[in-house]
């Protein structure tokens, strides 16, 4: 008896388009992802490259353990990827949207806090207009809303990666043992440092206090803003002195206005420069800060503090973004030859 393969139809290609695979297809598959993933890891483990490895590897086992279940364990993965085709297509925009308006009473209405409510009404079209491509099966609509289908899954897939990797790196690394903690501003209340920056500050000085016998430099950065009386440095410097931290451990550096010049700006005051930095920032924001550190070749580990639950859907998708405009045209050429080669299947 031969394995079951897996089939599977294109939106608007009509029940005569169908790719066939054996199940043992997708696990080969998954071990040159994998191994590219374990080499990129023990290389750099700030590259993007990481992630998508990840994320690849375990697109492929899914779809190996889909292919390949038998008996009952076929219909448990059957339940379950309904299950989660109705919570990504119907309770995560209603979450989103949810999470939207919240942060729009609680933080303004900024257009970083507007994300995670605008995420959610895309999906929710998305839905829509494959509801509406469901009644018009060989049409223009059910090929567009295909193409549709072709780009959010590229950007979901991207996301879902990012945001598990994200997650290892901020869970993984040194955690003692520095000669230098940099702290990144994020922004303050008039002169206030809000719950934002304390949580930084707190992981700062925990991580200061843990490699006391390098005797360590502790360095805030941030500068000062159109709404902010002091800079952002002197009010951190403030905190972390009310923390009992020794003020001659603190060095201030007032003038960044961004992650590159918060990292930059910052091991310019170091003198001696030192080996093992860390540079301590929230955990959404970890990530990206690595990547910002590993195009300056700086050599900093990049260690999250905790955030707010609420605050953090806005806030990973703002991330998203920020990393995807780094390289917009590699993924729009990417999406457009997923989307050709689509269309080359479903037209051709």
């Amino acid at each position: 008896m031969h394995p079951r393969r897996a089939s599977a139809g294109l939106p608007g290609a009509g029940s005569s388009t169908r790719i066939y695979v054996e199940p043992v297809t997708f696990g080969l598959l998954a071990l040159l992802p994998a191994a590219l993933f374990v080499v990129g890891v023990s290389r750099d483990r700030r590259k993007v490259g990481n992630a998508v490895w990840l994320g690849l590897t375990l697109m492929f086992l899914l779809l190996w353990a889909l292919s390949s279940a038998r008996g009952w364990a076929a219909d448990v993965v059957g339940v379950g990827v309904v299950v989660a085709l109705l919570l990504l297509a119907l309770a995560l925009p209603v979450a989103l949207v949810v999470n939207g308006l919240f942060m729009v009473l609680r933080e303004g209405r900024r257009l970083g806090n507007l994300l995670s409510l605008l995420a959610g009404f895309g999906i929710l079209g998305l839905d829509l207009v494959f509801l509406i491509a469901a009644a018009d099966e060989v049409g223009w609509i059910a090929v567009t809303s295909g193409a549709l289908v072709v780009v959010a899954g590229y950007v979901g897939f991207l996301f879902g990666s990012l945001l598990l990797y994200a997650v290892i790196y901020g869970r993984t690394g040194r955690r003692s043992g520095f000669d230098a903690v940099i702290v990144l501003g994020s922004g303050l209340i008039g002169d206030r440092v809000p719950p934002l920056l304390a949580s930084r500050l707190d992981r700062g000085a925990e991580i200061f206090r843990r490699s006391a016998d390098r005797a360590p430099r502790l360095v805030v950065s941030g500068g000062q803003g159109r709404d902010e009386l002091v800079s952002e440095a002197a009010a951190m410097r403030d905190y972390l002195l009310a923390k009992t931290i020794p003020p001659d451990a603190i060095l201030v550096e007032d003038a960044a206005t961004t992650t590159e010049e918060n990292l930059r700006l910052s091991l310019a005051l170091l003198d001696p420069p030192t080996e093992r930095v860390a540079a301590v920032t929230n955990n959404f924001h970890v990530f990206r800060t690595a990547m910002v550190a590993r195009s300056l070749r700086l050599p900093v580990d990049v260690i999250g503090s905790p955030t707010a639950f609420y605050f953090l859907p806005s806030a990973f998708l703002r991330e998203f973004v920020a990393i995807m405009t780094r390289h917009w045209v590699a993924h729009a050429m990417a999406c457009g030859l997923l989307v050709a080669a689509y269309l080359l299947l479903v037209l051709g």
